[in-house]
């Protein structure tokens, strides 16, 4: 897939073209890179879900907007938007940094998505943005739930030791593992009182929760 299928796939054309460019290229692959396009994409789309949600939910507490948003714009679903559009193939990188995978890593992809998100405000406002956003938010912004939202394993972890008086779990990174672009990371949880469990992902912040769930339930902690 070029870029002018890219377009296509987006629904919107671009107005200088170089904008775009600069939004498939990661800092690997020279000075003119996406990393100011992804700081303003990152909020506008912040911006763009919020105000959504406001919208949508006007009986939610800011509690649940904000867990909301969190699930809307976090790495994972940008990163599947990414792949959606596969923009893995498109993006600009460093020889070393192809040669290490990063045309899949997610934090690449994710990067990119809302450097994407960055150079349509760029070229045509506020507008042309929320409406990018709504189309590739689509159906994910129509499938929002507040009564599925819960906050996180390591949030129901600490909330309930903390409630018991009980001190803060500790998160010690123990092994990481495989190639660059299928890394994979292993992560004990340990409370006051002996109890560890280990946890494993793709990311240390999903190694983590999963180190989290795996002690809330040997605590006996149930998840709702």
């Amino acid at each position: 897939m070029d870029e002018t299928r890219l377009q296509q796939r987006i629904d919107y054309r671009f107005e200088d073209a170089a904008l775009l460019r600069q939004a498939l290229t990661h800092r690997s692959a020279g000075a003119v890179n996406n990393e100011r396009l992804e700081f303003l994409g990152d909020s506008g789309l912040n911006f763009t879900v919020a105000r959504w949600l406001f919208e949508a939910f006007p009986r939610e507490r800011e509690g649940v907007l904000s867990r909301l948003r969190a699930r809307l714009v976090c790495t994972e679903t940008l990163a599947e938007i990414a792949e959606e559009l596969e923009l893995g193939a498109l993006v600009y990188l460093g020889p070393g940094e192809r040669k290490a995978g990063g045309h899949r890593r997610e934090s690449i992809l994710a990067d990119t998505v809302e450097a994407l998100v960055g150079a349509v405000l760029v070229d045509a406002g506020v507008a042309a943005m929320e409406s990018l956003v709504q189309r590739l938010w689509g159906e994910r912004l129509a499938n929002v739930d507040p009564r599925s939202v819960n906050k996180d394993p390591k949030t129901r972890l600490q909330e309930y030791l903390q409630s018991q008086g009980r001190a803060i779990p500790e998160y010690h990174l123990v092994e990481t593992a495989g190639a660059e672009h299928q890394r994979r990371f292993y992560i004990d949880c340990a409370i006051v009182g002996g109890e560890t469990v280990r946890g494993e992902g793709t990311s240390k912040r999903r190694a983590e929760q999963e180190a989290a769930q795996q002690m809330l339930q040997r605590l006996g902690v149930d998840d709702d």
